[in-house]
């Protein structure tokens, strides 16, 4: 009688009455990965905001398939919350592709003002159509060359080079056009890179420190031909079955998460590139940027843009 009274007397007692609810959060990197610092951000939040409600348990490091793979569960209510790469949502929901538009974002002030307004929200409710969630944008961060052959100062020293790129048609197709050999395949890579299966890869210069990059890579192109976000992510049915104060409740701590990483990730890359130089990798500050976007502005106008909800929403992020 004691403790049930105590229950509802002391703050959140009635959440602490009951049995914690597990949750099951996915991520396909490793432990000091952008996604991880807000998966573990989010599961601190939820669990102390909640009172012990809610226990969360992050899978990471792969262990649940490729991001691909963990959507799929994600869909099917296997997995409750995800935080994945954006563009590997494209063949899900086509119109995400636009956040993914080469040169898109000067800087991540600019990202920020898109993604946290109406244009971002509007894509993350996109979503429901496939029966995800979007809780919140996190950061990859701006994306960047490296590759085993020659140094990149122009886009036609691109031509010929087998780069690895996510499992998105519009990777794959900006790739095309700058005159590489683009290579599909999920997450992690270091052996094909290892065994010269691939001659590089794009990513923001945190992966490239925390994977190990100049042990496989010797050339680093500073291109920030993409930003990269991160959709934090809920499959719907689970979510929209919650009480309207939890479902409040996950969106709140989620993005505050979101916030956290995204100011995390930004103060730690000067020392990720500083990290890469002192590692051996030859870095091209200044590559021709111009031509790279001569040739990827060419993708405006083909096919990936070509459904109307798609074009629709890049008109109205670049504006």
């Amino acid at each position: 009688m004691i403790l049930a009274c105590l229950a509802v007397i002391l703050p959140g007692g009635a959440r602490a009455a009951r049995a914690a609810t597990e949750l099951t959060l996915a991520v396909v990197t490793t432990p000091g990965s952008a996604q991880h610092v807000c998966a573990e951000r989010f599961r601190q939040l939820l669990e102390e905001r909640s009172h012990g409600a809610y226990r969360v348990v992050v899978h990471h490091s792969g262990t649940l398939g490729t991001e691909t793979e963990i959507l799929q569960q994600l869909q099917l209510g296997g997995v409750h919350l995800a935080i994945i790469t954006l563009g590997v949502l494209d063949p899900f929901v086509p119109e995400v592709k636009v956040l993914d538009y080469p040169f898109l974002f000067r800087d991540a002030a600019e990202a920020d003002r898109v993604l946290d307004g109406a244009a971002g929200r509007a894509l993350l409710d996109a979503l429901e159509r496939v029966g995800l969630k979007g809780l919140h944008f996190s950061e990859n961060g701006f994306r960047h060359l490296t590759n085993n052959v020659r140094p990149v100062h122009t886009v036609d020293d691109v031509r010929g080079l087998k780069i690895r790129v996510l499992e998105s048609t519009l990777h794959r197709e900006l790739w095309r056009a700058l005159g590489a050999n683009p290579t599909p395949m999920g997450w992690p890579i270091y052996a094909e890179l290892q065994q010269g299966t691939i001659d590089g890869q794009e990513n923001p210069l945190w992966v490239m420190a925390e994977y190990r990059m100049p042990e496989v890579q010797k050339y680093l192109s500073l291109t920030g031909h993409v930003y990269s976000a991160h959709a934090d992510l809920a499959n719907l049915a689970w979510f929209n079955g919650l009480p309207q104060s939890d479902r409040t409740l996950v969106m709140q701590c989620m993005a505050d998460a979101a916030v956290y990483q995204r100011a995390y990730n930004r103060q730690k890359d000067a020392d990720y590139l500083r990290r890469l130089r002192e590692a051996g990798m030859q870095v091209v500050d200044a590559p021709d940027l111009d031509s790279f976007r001569a040739r990827a502005d060419a993708l405006r106008q083909g096919a990936l843009f070509a459904d109307p909800r798609t074009r629709d929403m890049l008109a109205r992020v670049l504006a």
